[in-house]
């Protein structure tokens, strides 16, 4: 029964604690229930392993394919077999491995599912791996990513790629308000630059809104914490360890309630991420607080540039959030097994090779700073991959956060509509960690 306890709680948490936060689920996999093999079969002298893999090395790309043929030409004794399986199936696909013992030998995915499996007794530990890679890795704080409650290390991080704000130029220049935004170096800028533009695109009367604040539904709802804890470099989480939005967090969202009653900023009572970049896309909206590499893609627009910016802070250091990319290796049992999945993990992320290949096929960034800048010659993601050193304490793998995540856009509607803003953060700091 308690298995079966912690399977429900898995296949909840699972489906709540999905990072790609502000897009959709990619199509299934047409690739067989059996996966895929490679020719001639496995001999007695083979361990054969199983990979299954979400599409982040993109759908229908055969990169992974690619990869494992590299891997076993370097390594004749393991046999892989690969499965793709997607976001909208694939968490339940997973639990139901579980519950029937037939889990994959390796998985690649984001730290939300890793860590709820870590936590629950499903995976080894990857403390020998991480424990070589702490002195290589581009940001300390990338190590919270990959731990579950007890400190071991359930995944081994290959790339990420940080969350931040997008600007529509034009709409700023004919505002006059590009004048508060720094484009140079880093991009780095101030809380009181960044209310400076809003009041100068609300002053002009434009019929863009300056940006929505959207609080409709959980979905890309890492960018209105962001935009919320960079203001006055506040914390969503004590001292303690429990959810708790500081006095700094108040502070923030009474200037956020300020800038709604003056016009300066709207707020999406019906709307989430998705709606919000929408709006950007479709220039109703100046700016958008849910900006990545996918979604600049996904909402690209040859009308009006769009310049990418982190997170305004008061002291013009921001702290942004982002995703990782990662494997973890289920303990099905075999000492065989768990060597060979081990091995592929570290070939696909660690090799002089196929690692900085794996990387870019991710489309992020390394969390390795041996392996330098991928992308010199591209100015955009060039700036995209210094910001690697702006993240800050990693918390969606913290326990509540799919309550937090409820609590957190109910919370924003009630300031917005309400006012009183400590009375609701009262409410919020209760019910998140109830």
């Amino acid at each position: 029964m308690k298995k079966k306890r912690i399977l429900a709680l898995l296949l909840a948490a699972s489906m709540s604690l999905s990072l790609a936060a502000c897009g959709g689920g990619d199509k299934p996999s047409d690739t067989p229930a059996g996966g895929t093999e490679t020719p001639g079969g496995s001999t007695a002298a083979q361990t054969e392993i199983t990979w299954w893999a979400f599409p982040t090395f993109g759908v229908d790309s055969g990169y992974e394919q690619e990869v494992a043929n590299a891997f076993m030409a370097a390594n004749p004794d393991v046999k892989v077999n690969i499965e793709t399986i997607d976001f909208t199936a694939g968490p339940d696909k997973l639990t139901a491995a579980i519950s029937a013992g037939t889990a994959p030998d390796v998985l690649f995915d984001a730290p939300g599912r890793i860590i709820e499996y870590g936590n629950a007794g499903y995976l080894v530990s990857l403390d020998d791996m991480m424990e070589a890679l702490k002195g290589d890795l581009a940001n300390e704080n990338l190590v919270e990513t990959c731990v579950g409650a007890d400190g071991t290390a359930y995944m081994y991080p290959i790339s990420s790629s940080p969350f931040y704000m997008g600007l529509n130029k034009e709409a700023l220049e004919k505002a006059d308000a590009l004048q508060y935004v720094n484009l140079e170096g880093d991009r780095a800028w101030t809380t009181e630059n960044f209310v400076k533009m809003c009041e100068a695109l609300s002053a002009a009367g434009a019929t863009t809104v300056p940006g929505i604040v959207y609080c409709g539904g959980q979905g890309g709802d890492q960018g209105t914490r962001a935009l919320v804890n960079n203001l006055f470099s506040s914390s969503i989480v004590g001292e303690d360890g429990k959810w708790n939005i500081d006095a700094n967090g108040v502070k923030a969202l009474e200037q956020l309630k300020a800038m709604y009653d003056s016009g300066a900023l709207d707020a999406g009572f019906d709307m989430a991420a998705a709606d919000e970049l929408q709006k950007f896309q479709q220039e109703t909206a100046a700016m958008t607080f849910c900006w990545g590499t996918s979604n600049a893609k996904s909402y690209a627009s040859e009308d009006f540039t769009q310049i990418s910016v982190p997170f305004p802070s008061d002291d013009g250091k921001p702290e942004l959030e982002y995703l990782v990319n990662g494997f973890c290796v289920f303990n099905n049992k075999d000492d065989a097994k768990i060597d060979a999945a081990k091995r592929l993990v570290a070939f696909i992320c660690d090799d002089a090779e196929w690692g900085p290949k794996s990387v870019k096929q991710s489309g992020a960034f390394p969390v390795r700073t041996s392996f330098g800048n991928l992308y010199e010659g591209d100015k955009e993601m060039s700036l995209l991959a210094s910001w690697i050193g702006y993240y800050g304490p990693y918390y969606n793998t913290r326990a509540g956060f799919a309550t937090m995540r409820t609590e957190w856009w109910n919370m924003l509607q009630r300031v917005f509509q309400e006012g009183d803003v400590q009375a609701q953060v009262d409410i919020f700091n209760t019910n998140a960690n109830a």
